[in-house]
């Protein structure tokens, strides 16, 4: 696993990628190369202080001189996608955190790909990579209207259109996912990003076909019906304390003003920026970013949105 770093990068360019979506290659100031990275991973580019946005990397991997990320213009939202519109150009100074991945590209004999609308940034750089190592791969790509589809047009022209599938909601209506993965072998990775509806459809669909599949949400998964909120104590080992985290509190806000040295960014459990470790005690996990796998073991929680069951112990 690669170190998160902090780093200053400089704007090389600025571009146009589809309606409403900007491409921004980053380069180190120095001589040294970027840090590595693998498909999935994404960085904190940090807008102003006090606003931190998380952006996949979606250029090579194997270019460690250049990082290469897409923004989307987000009319409603919190401002941050809008400050790098109007704040970021060629020549601007930003300062970056990460890389840091929990959607990994895995080792596999055959990948399907599944991205919707700005969901493509990191599928793009899958594809790449997946062909480079000469693996078998297709992409099934959807968005509103053909002009908001970043980095369609390269897609097609780099690999045809038999392993790009350009799906536009306009022309097609929704994605096809179950004719896409109906003939998929067991062999076979499915990875998908986009927006909520698309990955719980693909989520439904792989589990009916039994085949394995990987999503990176950008918004919080909805929340299951569970137990209600409790009030529990955080011991805090590094920091000496104990903390008292009441209902409708996160341990993220109560750590921060015990002075506990932490790490966030998104505040709603998808970017893990705030990932700690569990040393005792029971997680009730709230986030959008560990496995199923990841829960069961415990030892990992997302501490602006997860809670505990009884006394929890963090190494922070």
């Amino acid at each position: 696993m690669t170190a998160e770093v902090d780093i200053d990068v400089t704007v090389v360019s600025r571009r146009a990628a589809a309606d409403g979506v900007i491409s921004l290659v980053l380069a180190s100031q120095t001589e040294r190369e970027l840090p590595p990275w693998r498909p999935g991973a994404h960085i904190d580019l940090i807008v102003a202080p006090g606003t931190v946005r998380q952006y996949s990397l979606t250029g090579s991997p194997d270019n460690r001189r250049e990082w290469e990320i897409a923004v989307q213009l987000e009319a409603g939202g919190r401002g941050g996608s809008r400050a790098v519109f109007d704040t970021v150009w060629p020549g601007s100074t930003v300062t970056i955190h990460g890389p840091r991945n929990h959607f990994e590209l895995q080792p596999a004999d055959r990948y399907l790909f599944i991205a919707g609308g700005i969901g493509i940034t990191p599928i793009r750089a899958m594809a790449h990579f997946a062909s480079t190592r000469g693996v078998d791969w297709r992409l099934l790509y959807g968005g509103r209207t053909a002009a908001s589809m970043a980095y369609a047009g390269e897609l097609v022209d780099r690999f045809g259109m038999r392993q790009v599938v350009l799906r536009p909601q306009d022309t097609f209506g929704l994605l096809d996912l179950a004719g896409f993965l109906q003939h998929a072998t067991g062999d076979t990775l499915v990875y998908c990003c986009g927006p909520e509806p698309l990955l719980a459809a693909a989520e439904k669909i792989c589990a009916d076909l039994g085949l394995r599949l990987h999503v990176e949400r950008f918004s919080p998964k909805p929340l299951q019906q569970g137990e209600a909120d409790q009030e529990f104590d955080v011991e805090l080992t590094r920091s000496g304390v104990t903390v008292h985290v009441p209902v409708g509190v996160s341990i993220l806000s109560v750590a921060e003003r015990a002075g506990a040295l932490t790490t966030s960014s998104c505040e709603e459990g998808t970017c893990g920026s705030c990932q700690t470790t569990v040393l005792d005690g029971t997680p009730v996990h709230r986030d959008s970013v560990l496995s199923a796998q990841e829960r069961a073991q415990g030892d990992t929680m997302m501490i602006c949105v997860s809670r505990a069951r009884g006394r929890l112990v963090l190494d922070l």
